[in-house]
């Protein structure tokens, strides 16, 4: 019998290929909400994950499973203590998204610099005012400020420093040997005070959420736009929609809300200074291409013996032991049948 590949939904044909080549049986699932989730899971040993949320209930009800892998470099939709407790390994696909959404990053600075959205409302009805009236700005000699230098951090950093001459200032106190062209600022304050696009690269984690709200914006200069490709919890909307309202800041970028799929009366959608989208830094072609092959190589690594290379941060401490041998091949030493 082979280890059988729970997928909640689909996944790129590099990452199915890679599982089919290697004897797994691929389990496609009805869907994505949790009902679908504890219907579909019983007899699977393995699932890949995109944006399902992953409860104690579906863990509940998972009789063989193994090992989670998570498309991409957010791991907050698992319930990482329901899975410790029943021993299932949670890995992720940390670098997959890192040029994507460092790429969409810059898209917002830029859009924020020329008013983009406010230009477009404006241009078919007042094509003069909207050329000659609505406010633009070059990038050149603009200050970007970073809250976390991590793999998408630090390409956002790279493409402003030498592609648009930014100069750019940091604070991640985990980062180590920052390139010359970042500047460690002494505090995270100095960021929020002296940056003209503040863009913000941290995990969901109950020390960041909503640790962007009214004494952040208060720092921030009222010329200045907040950038976040990151998760929508770390941003107290409230207090954003109020600094807006009052003109404490000139704008935002929010590739991610508080509630996803949005809420339609959110007051944010209607705001001619905030740029939104449904969650897209991950969403090409390219980063799922190489969160799929990611995610299945990692369940392959745990369900042969191996020791993957990607697990959460909250959960290595299961893989560290010397000669450590995954779960699944203690179980199971032929994955395509005996």
């Amino acid at each position: 019998m082979s280890f059988r590949i729970l997928l909640p939904q689909p996944i790129l044909e590099s990452g199915r290929q890679y599982l089919l080549e290697r004897g797994y049986e691929l389990v496609d699932g009805s869907g994505f909400e949790e009902e679908d989730i504890i219907r579909d899971i019983r007899g699977c040993d393995a699932m890949i994950v995109r944006t399902a949320k992953i409860t104690d209930r579906i863990l509940e009800a998972a009789d063989r499973l193994k090992v989670i892998a998570r498309h991409g470099a957010g791991f907050d939709g698992v319930d990482l203590e329901a899975a410790r407790k029943k021993g299932i390994l949670v890995l992720y696909a940390p670098k997959a998204n890192s040029q994507s959404v460092a790429e969409l990053a810059v898209f917002y600075i830029l859009h924020c610099s020329r008013n983009f959205k406010l230009v477009q409302k404006l241009y078919r009805d007042d094509y003069r005012f909207a050329k000659f009236n609505v406010e633009k700005h070059e990038l050149n000699g603009k200050t970007l400020g970073l809250i976390g230098v991590g793999n998408i951090g630090g390409l956002v950093a790279k493409k402003a420093a030498l592609g648009f001459d930014m100069k750019v200032i940091a604070f991640d106190p985990y980062a180590k040997e920052l390139p010359d062209y970042i500047e460690v600022a002494e505090s995270r304050e100095e960021v929020f005070e002296k940056a003209d696009y503040v863009s913000l690269h941290v995990p969901a984690t109950p020390e960041t959420v909503n640790s962007v709200g009214e004494k952040e914006f208060r720092l921030m200069k009222p010329t200045a736009f907040l950038i976040n490709t990151s998760r929508g919890s770390v941003v107290d909307e409230e207090a954003l929609i109020r600094a807006l309202n009052e003109k404490e800041i000139a704008g935002a970028a929010l590739d991610v809300l508080k509630q996803e799929p949005i809420d339609k009366d959110n007051p944010l959608l209607e705001m001619d200074n905030v740029v939104t989208a449904p969650h897209i830094g991950a969403a090409t072609k390219e980063a799922s291409a190489r969160a799929s092959l990611i995610c299945a190589q990692g369940i392959d690594d745990y369900l042969s013996g191996r020791k993957p290379e990607f697990v959460v941060p909250p959960m290595r401490d299961m893989v560290k032991q010397e000669g450590w041998a995954g779960k699944g091949q203690a179980e199971q030493t032929d994955k395509a049948g005996e």
